[in-house]
């Protein structure tokens, strides 16, 4: 049995397969470093891997509430210390392992270790899935930064003159506050205007017009961004149609 049965449902109707009042840890087979399983693992209480990620968690005597994805890097020796009722494989191949857990999980927020790093194809495509569950509150940490998918509007209290990079995965536009290099009346889009190395001179506030840009900050900063989309302020997305 899940050690907290209501926190995890298997809604298949739906898709939903754990869903939580509290942040959830992600965590992914790519690069997690000595510190990133206590990062996470103090921030959350539900914690879910996406397929072969769910070693670093088994190793270290945490048991993952449930292991989502295809299975194919999921490792006999790791699938066989995991309860059966908290493995939900998902056998299609026309997605990643992240999109299949990102999009089986329903939570204030999900903060996730183990997508950055390493193969620069899975780090695109997990930054395109970030992007196409736009009504998800995702943030995921690597080495040095933190990245998101915008939300309507966000406040950050980071530090003056850390970097803030801005990476259209769409046609968006918006306006800033606190940043060296302002926003406004600039047209953000993937094969044009980009916004990668701006700098923060206070406070910064962005308030965008629509989904599709991706929001990049340092590593220090991650507190901050979890408190902000945490506070119910940021609005969300309405989800894709189809």
């Amino acid at each position: 049995m899940c050690p907290n049965p209501e926190k995890m449902v298997n809604l298949r109707k739906n898709g939903t397969i754990i869903r939580s009042n509290g942040p959830i840890g992600l965590f992914g087979g790519g690069q997690i470093g000595p510190d990133d399983l206590n990062l996470v693992l103090n921030r959350v209480t539900t914690v879910v891997a996406a397929d072969g990620g769910a070693a670093v968690l088994v190793d270290s005597g945490r048991l993952p509430d449930a292991v989502i994805g295809d299975f194919d890097s999921l490792e006999s020796t790791i699938k066989d210390r995991i309860p059966d009722d908290r493995l939900f494989p998902i056998r299609e191949q026309d997605s990643t392992d992240f999109d299949k857990a990102l999009r089986s999980v329903q939570a204030p927020l999900v903060l996730g270790a183990g997508f950055l790093g390493r193969r620069l194809d899975h780090q695109l495509a997990v930054l395109n899935t970030l992007v196409t569950y736009q009504d998800r509150a995702c943030v995921l940490f690597g080495e040095h930064e933190v990245v998101f998918h915008a939300p309507p509007k966000i406040s950050l209290a980071i530090a003056p003159g850390d970097i803030v990079s801005l990476f259209p995965l769409a046609r968006v536009t918006g306006r800033s506050n606190g940043l060296e290099w302002p926003i406004e009346d600039l047209i953000l889009e993937p094969n044009g205007k980009v916004g990668t190395s701006n700098r923060a001179l206070s406070e910064v506030e962005l308030h965008i017009d629509g989904p599709g840009l991706l929001v990049m900050v340092p590593r220090n900063a991650l507190d901050q961004v979890m408190q902000a989309f945490l506070s119910g302020q940021t609005g969300l997305w309405p989800a894709r149609a189809g």
